[in-house]
């Protein structure tokens, strides 16, 4: 099983590649020291399996003896099941003007109430056009508003900022 690989994308380098004169070699059913690159690689040889480096930024480096290809596939398999179980957390954005209605305002509500108990973080903006940068104060008690209304489903992650031509406010979904 001693394999001589070209230098692809791999992450490890092996066998003949190793460019240290000593390495530290550990695994099971090995006597676990700092030994020639030769031995190591005569120690591989017999075994029919690879001499892997692990740890490169020690020195002397790291390397097991092991079948290259059975422990790419694991660590495949790990980063696989690692990626299953991270949760992956969509950003929704709701935008309206100062002067919305109360109506368009309970709409806008019940939307980001939908997206908060899907798990979604909610950015809500209040954009100001032409001369409506004027009322500023009322875009932010429009979103304090808001936030208020929505308290029951979600929390604010970042109070109103201000930025360019529009106002934004935070929301995470609160964990039930």
């Amino acid at each position: 099983m001693y394999r001589t690989f070209t230098k692809k994308k791999e992450h490890h380098r092996i066998n003949q590649y190793i460019d240290s004169h000593q390495i530290r070699l550990v695994g099971k059913d090995i006597e676990k020291g700092i030994i020639s690159i030769k031995e190591a690689l005569q120690l591989a040889m017999d075994q029919e399996l690879d001499l892997v480096e692990i740890n490169p930024k020690v020195n002397p480096p790291v390397c097991k003896i092991l079948d290259y290809k059975k422990f790419l596939y694991e660590q495949k398999k790990k980063k696989k099941q690692f990626k299953a179980k991270q949760i992956k957390v969509n950003t929704k954005e709701i935008r309206f003007g100062p002067q919305i209605g109360d109506h368009d305002g309970k709409v806008k509500i019940r939307s980001a109430e939908k997206f908060l108990m899907r798990g979604d973080k909610v950015k809500v903006f209040v954009f100001f056009k032409g001369r409506s940068i004027v009322y500023k104060d009322q875009g932010k008690i429009k979103l304090l508003k808001f936030a208020e209304e929505i308290e029951e489903y979600g929390k604010v992650e970042q109070m109103p900022v201000m930025e360019g031509k529009r106002m934004y406010m935070i929301l995470a979904p609160k964990k039930f």
